[in-house]
């Protein structure tokens, strides 16, 4: 004879908003809620399921009323990265273009390993009419919806199409939410028939669960290999990941820094592992990177990657580490990132191994030698000479060029502000020029490099650390893909604040267009010329004024002391507060230094116009110097 087991009967929805209200991460001792609010738009495929189960439990979860698809699942992104990841929110759609809005904004989130809950709704699993309202009608599949788009940009997904299913497709959907390797966007696409059935429920469904999120340590034989390899370096080099944030290593990685004065370079995601100030910090790697990391990847014995996935601009393609005798030591929690370029793994959380190989190589006073720390220590005060340059304004009364709009906030900002962005060649200005205060200020998101992230982000980093500045650096190609949820910062009161930057055009792509050959084509925002191409005018387009007419107080700021004035106010303001500035474009006044190291984009391999046939031959001799690392 069983035991009766106690039930509840609540429809789908409803009993998926309970189980989620009681959902809890632990990490070092510390507890918090796995799914801090849901974000949501609905419509006919989820407003009587979803819809009504958060007005039923609205003192369970809280709700964000979003204005795109897209930006909701990056303002779910950007809280769940200034949460460490411990913490993330769902987002709900309806069928169709909502379902599909949430593409871009689920690739980015695996892309970067950041948890977020996407709940599409989903055509009718009873069919009862056949085709309903948006469905996609796939003839060779009749269970196919355009949710399957969600599919390979998740790391787990499911169909509920029966109730009883909802337990262990929620089960597994937490899991791996809380999973350090495999977190990223995870799908539960729910039929909208479905979502409205009752069932009776276990009540240890809804029973409060706390998923501890895992420190694993480095197995003995790996790490007696990597102390090993880093003994006998003569010119070693740490890669600072994106991973060193998530494991909150900072402190982990100065301590091993300070013992053996490994000079520290950083990818975009790992930026801020140590502060600007650090001894042993020598700035952003790679394609956009500083000449002082990328001199010392050029001529490193051995690269001690922590955290970080190798992408291109941080190898420069390839063509970065070129001493031959050159070999990887990969610390990453994620096999498949600790083999890498034929390393050592040292598969491991990023904090508890950086410990052991600090106390393993401290225990023999095992330093570099002191004429390796005066080298890199030299080159690192000519580059803060340059950034200085960079940044220094002659002329306060002139328009300013970007790296003096960047030195205009350096100039105000503390320890406490959070800077954002994702794209355009605010990315590289940052990554090379940025002194980073604090291990939480640079939020540069460049795993996807997705335009319109900035704002919405900004939002879901204010909701996590209500108490700090936080600033979404926009150009005007950016604002003009995704400006829609400042009505989103407006309605709730949600003080971000927004430095737009008018460039008239895609810079960043017009820069890289010209050094492919493309010549510019298709870049500038500009009126048409009488040949077709856009060299025109600059168009009137008023962004400040759009700003202002979403709710925004705008603060426009025409010359540098404009500038400097209008940033201190914005900071101190309580309210959504945008600065509007336009630059001096590239043509005209020199701006950042240029890359200090190759990224691989194909040019044309034949070709009538010079511009091209240029291009190619720089090409075909940067990429002879390309190696594979075997």
């Amino acid at each position: 004879m069983t035991a009766q087991t106690s039930t509840v009967r609540l429809t789908v929805a409803q009993a998926l908003v309970r189980f989620l209200s009681a959902q809890y991460t632990e990490r070092d001792g510390t507890r918090q809620r796995l799914i801090g609010a849901t974000w949501g738009i609905f419509g006919h495929g989820n407003v009587a399921g979803l819809g009504q189960a958060l007005v039923e439990y609205a003192d369970a979860m809280p709700y964000h009323q979003g204005r795109n698809e897209q930006s909701m699942v990056h303002a779910a992104v950007g809280y769940a990265r200034q949460s460490n990841r411990l913490s993330t929110h769902a987002v709900t759609t309806s069928i169709g273009p909502g379902a599909t809005n949430l593409v871009t904004g689920a690739a980015l989130a695996t892309v970067n390993h950041l948890p977020v809950l996407l709940l599409p709704g989903d055509v009718f699993a009873t069919r009862p009419a056949d085709p309903v309202l948006q469905q996609l009608e796939v003839p060779y599949a009749g269970d196919v919806s355009v949710n399957d788009c969600l599919r390979p940009v998740s790391r787990y997904f499911d169909r509920v199409t029966r109730p009883e299913a909802l337990i262990p497709a929620a089960l597994q959907a937490m899991r791996v939410l809380t999973d350090p390797v495999e977190t990223g966007a995870v799908t539960l696409a729910l039929p909208q028939d479905v979502q409205a059935e009752a069932y009776d429920w276990p009540e240890e469904f809804f029973a409060e669960r706390v998923w501890t999120v895992r420190r694993p340590a480095a197995d003995p034989a790996e790490l007696a290999e990597a102390v090993r390899a880093v003994r006998a370096a003569r010119r070693p080099l740490v890669v600072a990941g994106g991973g060193v944030h998530h494991s909150r290593a900072e402190e982990a990685l100065a301590e091993f820094a300070a013992a053996t004065r490994i000079p520290v370079a950083s990818t975009q995601a790992g930026k801020g592992s140590l502060r600007h100030d650090h001894p042993q910090d020598v700035g952003g790697i790679g394609h956009t990177g500083t000449a002082t990391a990328d001199e010392l990847a050029r001529t490193a014995d051995l690269v001690i990657g922590v955290g970080t996935r190798y992408t291109d601009f941080t190898t420069a393609s390839g063509t970065l580490f070129e001493n031959p005798d050159v070999r990887f030591l990969n610390l990453n929690i994620a096999p498949f990132d600790g083999h890498k370029l034929t390393g050592i793994p040292l598969v491991a959380d990023a904090r508890s191994a950086l410990r052991e190989l600090t106390g393993a190589l401290t225990a023999d006073g095992h330093r570099v030698a002191d004429a390796y720390v005066a080298e890199y220590t030299e080159d690192k005060e000519r580059w803060e000479q340059r950034v200085d340059a960079c940044y220094e304004a002659d002329e306060p009364d002139a328009r300013p060029t970007q790296p003096q709009v960047l030195g205009a906030l350096d100039a105000i900002a503390d320890e406490t502000d959070v800077i954002i962005n994702a794209a355009g060649s605010l990315p590289g200005d940052l990554h090379k020029l940025w002194r980073t205060r604090s291990r939480d200020q640079y939020h540069l998101e460049y795993g996807y490099s997705c335009m319109g992230y900035e704002i919405p982000a900004a939002i879901g980093v204010k909701l996590a650390a209500p108490d700090r500045p936080v600033w979404a650096l926009v150009g005007d190609g950016t604002y003009l893909m995704m400006p829609t949820e400042i009505v989103t910062a407006v309605q709730e009161g949600i003080a971000i604040k927004i430095l737009l930057v008018q460039n008239h055009g895609y810079a960043s792509i017009g820069g890289l267009s010209e050094s492919v050959g493309g010549e510019r084509f298709g870049t500038a925002y500009r009126f048409a010329a009488e040949d077709g191409t856009f060299t025109g005018a600059p168009l009137p387009v008023d962004l400040a004024a759009n700003a202002a007419s979403l709710g925004m107080r705008v603060l426009r700021a025409k010359t540098v002391r404009d500038l400097r004035a209008a940033l201190a106010e914005a900071r101190a303001a309580d309210t959504p507060t945008c600065v509007y500035v336009e630059t001096e474009t590239a043509d005209t006044v020199s701006g950042a230094p240029p890359a200090q190291a190759w990224w691989d984009v194909p040019v044309a391999e034949t070709a009538t116009r010079a511009s091209a046939v240029t291009a190619r031959e720089l090409y075909e001799r940067h990429v002879s110097t390309r190696r594979r690392h075997l």
